[in-house]
């Protein structure tokens, strides 16, 4: 009979994938902020990439308080939400649509690290972990305050400035 896999098991997996998401993250910020033209959004894109490199930073943390060597998973999710970021970048460019785009696919991206950060705090709250939770909470706070303020750009100019 195989082994049964619980929920640590499941804890690393996903660890795994959002590791390797802000990876691909670190890696696509920096054409996505020179696609951008608004600054307020250029602005936003570029504190990010930083906080994005503390979050592997902790991501690291979190893998060594559970024993495991840092190791990214292919995250399907994260491949999907970037490719659609780079079919806008394609197909808006030069529009004054792009930005807003740009904004949208960035949103994306936050959302599912929200996702993935709170369900991570949540199980390594379940399994424990209490150190790894308080990461994993200093990071969902950080992607929710960028969501709050992508949010803000979008509505106060890019979105209006989309319109043509």
């Amino acid at each position: 009979m195989a082994d049964t896999k619980n929920l640590a098991d499941l804890f690393h997996d996903t660890l795994k994938d959002v590791y390797f998401a802000e990876k691909k993250i670190v890696d696509t910020l920096p054409l996505i902020n020179e696609a951008a033209k608004n600054g307020s959004l250029k602005d936003a894109f570029t504190q990010h990439l930083a906080e994005t490199k503390v979050h592997i930073e902790r991501l690291e943390q979190v893998f060594k308080i559970i024993g495991k060597d840092p190791e990214p998973k292919t995250c399907a999710a994260i491949l999907g939400i970037t490719d659609e970021g780079d079919e806008i970048m394609k197909e808006y460019a030069g529009s004054p649509a792009l930005d807003a785009g740009l904004l949208a696919a960035a949103q994306a991206v936050e959302h599912y690290e929200m996702s993935r950060y709170g369900t991570l705090r949540t199980w390594a709250l379940e399994l424990g972990l209490s150190d790894a939770a308080s990461l994993l909470q200093a990071t969902l706070d950080e992607e929710q305050a960028t969501d709050l303020t992508l949010t803000s750009i979008a509505t106060s100019v890019v979105n209006q400035n989309a319109e043509g």
